[in-house]
């Protein structure tokens, strides 16, 4: 099953994410220039120290599936020397209510593709970062142009995700790491995506544009 042009759905949220340092403000909305289907949307991000700005919408619900292909076209329109980190996850909330959570960014620090792990328990959670071993550095991504990111991960019945494979721009890098990724937060039956920008140094604003944003799963 497919759900296309999650872009253009009207219930999209903001928010600072407490994670980060410092402050942000953002807005968003639906643009048709630029855009490849005549519909983007906008993130305007203005942060200090390094924070980090959230995005996010729930695009309807699934109990069983266990397998996701996040699909969008990345739109940065300036110089990306004011994106730290760009993180695009899908939340899943499973049968026995948890929360599985998919986490995943091109890190402008390490210069790699990251993933999410509950170091903790689900209850007892930890939500912790690890780096893969693939290269991903957001100020590389030439600007004023659309960049296709493919993300495919799964999850098996006690709560493991695993990531295995991101492509950009149609390189595939194999990821292949397995992790628990089961969180007990309590959320009603939903599937949720999210877009976070990450500030780079002091202050400073980013533009970005995300279009024929498609999640498939079974």
């Amino acid at each position: 099953m497919a759900v296309s042009a999650i872009q253009t759905l009207g219930n999209w949220q903001e928010a600072y994410d407490a994670g980060t340092s410092g402050s942000t403000t953002g807005q968003t909305s639906v643009v048709t220039l630029p855009s490849l289907s005549g519909a983007a949307r906008q993130f305007v991000t203005t942060y200090a120290d390094e924070g980090g700005e959230r995005y996010w919408v729930s695009f309807g619900s699934d109990l069983n599936a266990t397998n996701f292909l996040y699909d969008a076209w990345i739109y940065l329109a300036k110089s990306a020397t004011d994106i730290d980190t760009l993180e695009l996850d899908i939340n899943q909330v499973v049968a026995n209510g948890q929360t599985i959570i998919y986490g995943f960014q091109c890190d402008g620090n390490s210069h790699t593709w990251d993933y999410t792990e509950n170091a903790g328990s689900p209850t007892d959670y930890v939500d912790h970062w690890l780096h893969s071993e693939q290269s991903c550095n957001v100020h590389n991504w030439a600007a004023d142009t659309w960049h296709h990111v493919q993300i495919w991960y799964s999850r098996d019945d006690s709560g493991n995700v695993t990531y295995h494979s991101v492509w950009l721009d149609g390189t595939e890098q194999d990821i292949d790491a397995t992790v628990p990724a089961s969180f007990a937060l309590g959320w009603a039956s939903v599937l949720v995506t999210n877009l976070q920008v990450d500030g780079e140094g002091s202050s400073g604003s980013s533009t970005v544009y995300v279009d024929k944003l498609t999640v498939y799963r079974w």
